[in-house]
């Protein structure tokens, strides 16, 4: 075994260890998933999801790339490690994962 050090980064999660607590934090692996989206200049919000909104199925709209909404829910689940505001959030559009559409 060799010690390599402070731990500082592991699998898109950026570590700081101080004296009283240890830090966890994941805004570059969020920047990138925003990036990928096409929500980089997304303004940020404090709730994560319009209050009572209602999403169904049933929907006439066309459909959006299955892949690219499916990589960006998987990316989304990975980032609730650090970020336990937007469960509830990323739980219900992940209900959609198996026949996403443009538009709820």
């Amino acid at each position: 075994m060799s010690d390599l050090g402070e731990l500082s980064y592991y699998l898109g999660i950026e570590v700081r260890q101080g004296k009283e607590a240890l830090m966890l934090d994941q805004s570059t692996y969020a920047s990138k998933l925003l990036e990928q989206s096409g929500m980089a200049e997304c303004k940020s919000c404090v709730t994560p999801m319009e209050e009572r909104l209602k999403l169904t199925k049933a929907s006439t709209i066309v459909k959006v790339d299955a892949t690219l909404y499916q990589s960006i829910i998987g990316g989304l689940r990975y980032l609730v490690h650090t970020r336990p505001d937007i469960v509830f959030t990323v739980d219900y559009v992940s209900r959609f994962m198996e026949d996403p559409q443009e538009d709820h």
